[in-house]
């Protein structure tokens, strides 16, 4: 049985899909089986695996809103065992969409049961923001990774994101729990840097990644290509970065 993270910060630009991307592509060059599931109506996961999103006939709004199997949906990526769920534009309706539905917050739990025992890992990319489709990606999984930027307001609006993770483990998915987070766009040299590690294991005491990803050129390069930072630059601190948090999770007991 896969084991299903997911991405998720309501806040934007955090590193959120760069970090579900990378750590998919990862998590597949170390051998494992992983699907990435791409939740965001953005699907900028999708074509940061060079997936051309006008060429997927079905997706995850047919998956969650119409009932089709996720194995029609899912494509084979060119990078080493890595496979997509894409998403494209018409997902945003689904958050309306979802309301009128019974069972509204398990629907990708259903689309995906009848292929995450073919994957070790399946990550999910959450859109950035508390939603249903945030609800439903909480919902279906066993862990989920926050992204923190090292900025000054990292911790802002975190509040909201734990008591949404509270409320899916207590209402739809007891064991949801806490992978780790993840402290991005790192910078060593900086006061600020420092300080808001400091302010982010005070308030995840025992939750924070070893691995830092570092602010770096490399890593806001390779979505442009339709690449893992791993694909297009291995020797870079971004795709050295992410082989060792893909390293740190798989010898994680979560």
């Amino acid at each position: 049985m896969g084991k299903i993270i997911c991405a998720a910060n309501q806040k934007g630009g955090v590193g959120k899909t760069t970090t579900a991307v990378n750590l998919a592509a990862a998590l597949g060059h170390i051998g494992k089986k992983v699907l990435l599931a791409d939740t965001d109506p953005q699907g900028n996961s999708t074509s940061g695996v060079g997936v051309d999103k006008r060429s997927c006939t079905v997706n995850m709004y047919d998956v969650m809103i119409n009932g089709a199997k996720a194995k029609d949906a899912i494509v084979q990526t060119e990078f080493e065992n890595l496979w997509l769920l894409p998403s494209t534009m018409d997902l945003a309706a689904a958050e309306l969409e979802l309301a009128n539905l019974e069972n509204r917050a398990n629907k990708l739990k259903d689309g995906l049961a009848s292929v995450r025992g073919e994957f070790d890992y399946i990550v999910i990319d959450c859109p950035p923001s508390l939603g249903l489709i945030t609800v439903n990606d909480l919902s279906c999984a066993d862990t989920v990774l926050i992204p923190i930027q090292c900025e000054f307001y990292a911790l802002e609006g975190l509040s909201q994101l734990m008591n949404t993770v509270r409320r899916v483990k207590r209402q739809y998915n007891e064991r949801l729990d806490i992978e780790g987070v993840l402290l991005t766009m790192y910078d060593g040299r900086l006061n600020l840097t420092q300080q808001v590690v400091e302010e982010v294991k005070k308030y995840f005491p025992r939750k924070v990644f070893k691995t830092v990803i570092p602010r770096a050129v490399r890593l806001s390069e390779a979505p442009s290509f339709g690449q893992p930072v791993l694909y297009y630059d291995k020797k870079s601190r971004g795709a050295k970065a992410y082989d060792e948090l893909a390293q740190e999770i798989v010898k994680s007991k979560v």
